[in-house]
């Protein structure tokens, strides 16, 4: 499992880590039942606390994407994709109302935002 963190990002590392860990799991890089690494070597790994992996996994497991057996570790939990789809859809939408929200407080007309959006997504 690769995880990379961003130290200069402004998005917190436990939530760096879940977001990568919900990818990978979305795109089926991670499966059903597969184990994840131990709060311990993880953080071992990415230099970081390990109050800070056990956030992360944690909150992926109130969000339904883990399951965790005392003693046996952290698993990728049965996989509800439309609920996982959903969920992300609705990021988006919270990111791109955002967005307009920002383009508008710029003095932005609504054509202004709906070309820029044009324009990036021709990349």
């Amino acid at each position: 499992m690769k995880i990379i963190i961003n130290s200069s990002s402004m998005v917190p590392i436990y939530e760096q880590i879940m977001d990568q860990i919900k990818a990978q799991i979305t795109a089926g890089d991670l499966k059903e039942n597969d184990i994840l690494p131990s709060v311990r070597t993880l953080a071992k790994e990415l230099k970081i606390s390990a109050l800070t992996v056990k956030k992360a996994y944690d909150n992926l497991e109130q969000e339904g994407y883990t399951v965790t057996v005392h003693g046996k570790g952290t698993y990728v939990a049965a996989a509800d994709t439309e609920r996982m789809l959903e969920e992300q859809r609705r990021e988006v939408e919270s990111d791109l109302e955002k967005a307009i929200e920002k383009g508008r407080r710029c003095g932005l007309a609504d054509e202004e935002i709906r070309e820029l959006f044009e324009l990036i997504m021709e990349d």
